[in-house]
């Protein structure tokens, strides 16, 4: 009878680079964004309005940081890269579309539009891993971006933040409500199709 070797389930763990521990650390505060609105949803607290944004600009920060120590070490892989992907759609695609959610967007057509922003952003994201070393130079750096990255949408979190601030969240959201049809629509949410229409969109973007 031979004994398990326990570092066997470790040996994923052991092949992290640096910089993926940062890319980690993205997608907990991704989650934790969603926790806080969920907490929000729950008490009607705002200041669990204020958390979920300040973790969505903290997924930011270990996003920009992953990017720079890669290089830094000159340590990239495959898996980071789909790592970076996953982490980036929690903390910049679900993420603030809850936020949106939690703010007072629940109408039939505004989750419509948070469904369709979730959607582009996955698809941008896919679209850049299998274009990635299409798009490269010779160093191995990536010289664009072919529609806007989906980080953009913390625009979109600095937005629910102000509301938040100035009280305008549910019944008191920016612009109202309209009824089409027996269901709700807040045109605020519009802009959440007008960022994820951005990320599908073929426009260039130098990458710094």
């Amino acid at each position: 009878m031979t004994t398990p070797k326990l570092t066997k389930p470790f040996a994923m763990i052991r092949e992290f680079h640096l910089a993926d521990w940062f890319t980690l650390a993205n997608a907990v505060c991704g989650v934790g964004a969603l926790f806080s609105t969920m907490t929000y949803l729950q008490t009607g607290n705002v200041l669990h309005v204020y958390f979920a944004c300040a973790l969505v600009f903290a997924a930011l920060v270990f996003d920009i940081l992953d990017g720079r120590i890669a290089r830094w070490r000159q340590k990239t892989s495959a898996m980071g890269r789909e790592l970076d992907s996953l982490a980036d759609i929690i903390s910049f695609g679900v993420a603030p579309a809850a936020i949106a959610y939690g703010c007072g967007m629940q109408g039939l057509y505004d989750r419509i539009v948070l469904g369709y922003f979730v959607a582009c952003g996955v698809s941008r994201l896919a679209r850049y891993n299998v274009t990635a070393e299409a798009l490269s130079d010779e160093a191995g750096k990536v010289k664009y971006f072919e529609g806007t990255p989906i980080p953009t949408s913390m625009l979109l979190v600095m937005l629910m933040f102000a509301a938040a601030l100035q009280g305008a969240l549910g019944e008191s959201l920016w612009f109202g409500q309209i009824e089409l049809g027996g269901f709700t629509l807040h045109p605020l949410v519009l802009m959440f199709a007008v960022s994820g229409s951005l990320m599908v969109s073929r426009i260039r973007i130098p990458k710094l």
